[in-house]
Parts: C-alpha cells; structure tokens; sequence
C-alpha cells in the first residue's frame, strides 16, 4: 500500500468518527419580564433597576411588556431603546396604542443582530385596551434562523384573550423556515381557555421543565401567567425554568427558561481516492 494511500485512509476514518457524532448541545436563555412602565412597588421609575435585573439572568432574548415610548407618565423616555442601552442588546419596540402622549406596548431585546421586526396588533373588542404582537426574526450561530414572539394579552377579557391567542396561531404556527418561540404576559392560568387554544401548537415551557412557579404578583405570588412557549414539532428540551420573586422593580416576577437543542449529526463525507 502506498504511503499516498495510507495517509488518505487515515483522513477518511478520522473523519468518519467526527461526522458520525452529534455535536455538544446549545444553550438559549429565553427572559420574559412584565416591567409595568418602569415603575416598581415602591412607585419609583427605575428603568436601571429593571435593567439590572436582566443583566443578572445572562439572556439572549428578552420579552417586555408594558413598556412606554415617550409618554408623559415615564417623562418622555423611550424606554426599549434605554433598555437596550442599559443591556448593550438589540432592540425592537412593537406599539400596541397611543398613550399619554406617546405609545405603549412591547419591547424585545436581542443579543443576536435583528434580521426583521414586524408588529402585528391582535383583535380586541370594544372598551378594552388594544394588544400587539411583536415578532422579531434573528439569526444565531447555533441554531440558524429564529423568529421570536413576545406579546400580552387582554388582562379584562376572557374572550378578547381567547381570540388573540387563535391570531397568535395563525400568525406563528405556519412559519416552516425557523424555530419560533413565543413569551409574554398571557393573563391566563394553565388550562384555560386561552391557554387551551395555544397549547394545541406550543409546549409550556415550566411544565416541561417541572418546575411551574406563579409569577404574579412579584411578593407572594400566587398566578401563573407569565410564560414561555415553543412550538411542538421544534424538539426543543428545556433544561430549566426560573421564577425570582420579591424584587420591587415591577409588580411581575421575570421568568428565566434555558433551552437546549442537540444539532443534527453532520452528514457522513466521503472522499474518493485511487490506487496507484
């Protein structure tokens, strides 16, 4: 046998071994925070508070809720892009109705570079407060493209929130090209109707992960009905579930979830070579 050969036959079973193997699982820090415009417990606006509190969880995506844009109640602040100076992450901020001069909705922080934002306001009946969707696409080294959701539901209607949560699947459950995740302030318990019509197409995150803590209200809480959700059919495993009560920066716990995805195994690669 040749040393030519040789050498080729050794490359090949090196790589046979690397290829066959499925590469070490990655980790996705997913942080949902009802942050209550910035104002904690003790009635003071403290939009470094609420930033501190996501810096200590190390997230990769973040869901606010009830964030204020340039109202006169929060003095003007732009708070999502004040929180995504305070976090140094990016930012997208999805309005759901004017407010005190200015807008209120949602705010979604992205340590990974945003590829596309889009807001999608959900049905909402009349005399109640109007609700958005906002949903960002991302792009991640470990597992390609991303579409995140982060949104809150009706607080003062069971059927407004049971029609957001069927636009909700409409708007998400399609999407063929991308793991999608959806966190947010639901204002449904588990097992719900609500939560009944969204649990047909996403896994409770805290369920699967056995742990489910109420996040509301932020002392003594005693409802569950802050959440994160991943589609079925994205196989994710959910290595675990936070809750931290007691912090006054808003009236809601923050709910921390770690996914974890195994890559697929690459496929096996073969290299031709001839004998001399």
């Amino acid at each position: 046998m040749s040393a030519r050969v040789l050498t080729l036959l050794v490359i090949l079973a090196s790589l046979l071994v690397s290829c066959g193997q499925q590469s070490k699982p990655q980790q996705l820090r997913i942080l949902t925070y009802n942050i209550h415009h910035g104002q904690g417990t003790d009635g003071k606006f403290d939009l470094q508070r609420i930033a501190n509190v996501i810096n200590a969880f190390e997230p990769d995506l973040v869901a606010l809720q009830e964030v204020d844009r340039k109202t006169k109640r929060a003095s003007g602040v732009d708070q999502a892009a004040e929180l995504a100076r305070l976090t140094g992450m990016n930012y997208a901020y999805g309005p759901a109705m004017e407010y005190s001069g200015g807008e209120y909705g949602e705010a979604i922080l992205s340590r990974f570079p945003l590829v596309s934002i889009d807001n999608y306001i959900l049905p909402w009946g009349d005399g109640s407060e109007p609700r958005a969707l906002l949903v960002v696409q991302v792009k991640t080294n470990d597992f390609g493209m991303l579409v995140f959701g982060g949104t809150h539901l009706a607080h003062d209607s069971q059927v407004d929130r049971i029609a957001q949560a069927k636009k909700i699947n409409d708007l998400l459950v399609p999407i063929d090209d991308a793991l999608v995740i959806l966190a947010g302030d639901l204002n449904s318990q588990p097992s719900s109707d609500p939560m009944n019509v969204l649990s047909k197409h996403w896994l409770d995150t805290a369920d699967q992960a056995g742990s489910p803590q109420p996040t509301y209200p932020n002392v003594k809480p005693d409802r569950r009905i802050d959440y994160v959700l991943v589609r079925r059919e994205d196989s994710w495993q959910v290595v675990k579930a936070e809750v931290v009560e007691g912090l006054i920066a808003s009236d809601h716990c923050p709910l921390l979830v770690v996914l974890e995805r195994h890559n697929p195994p690459k496929r096996m690669l073969f290299l031709p070579f001839f004998c001399e």
